[in-house]
């Protein structure tokens, strides 16, 4: 099993392994293929050690992946929050930032439904 920057790839087909890797998806791992010039559709476990070094050196030098990746969209994050943008806002109370309806859907941000008891009368 190939481990590519802390995580470790299952076996299958190269272009499909990569996109375990947190910010590589189709698209890259296509491009890191061809430029480490490795077949996408050779397995994973049938790559030599000068393969799967040359994919690790290629993502290490030219991709933000993982931690890097996730710390950096945290502080992006953080940023709108400070600067009280209305972005940052909508991060801080939980609710859908890129302006979708929150009348009947939102449930993924909002939370389980919280039921309003009815007036007596």
């Amino acid at each position: 099993m190939a481990r590519i920057a802390g995580v470790d790839l299952p076996n299958k087909h190269v272009n499909v392994s990569l996109t375990y890797i947190y910010g590589i998806g189709r698209s890259s791992a296509e491009t890191i293929c061809k430029r480490a010039k490795v077949d996408p559709n050779k397995m994973m476990n049938d790559l030599s050690l000068d393969e799967v070094n040359e994919l690790r050196k290629l993502i290490e030098s030219e991709y933000k992946v993982e931690g890097r990746l996730r710390s950096e969209i945290g502080l992006n994050i953080k940023r709108l929050m400070d600067i009280g943008s209305y972005r940052g806002l909508r991060h801080r109370k939980g609710l859908p930032v890129r302006g979708q309806r929150t009348r009947t859907n939102s449930r993924t941000r909002k939370g389980k439904k919280k039921t309003v008891a009815a007036k007596k009368k």
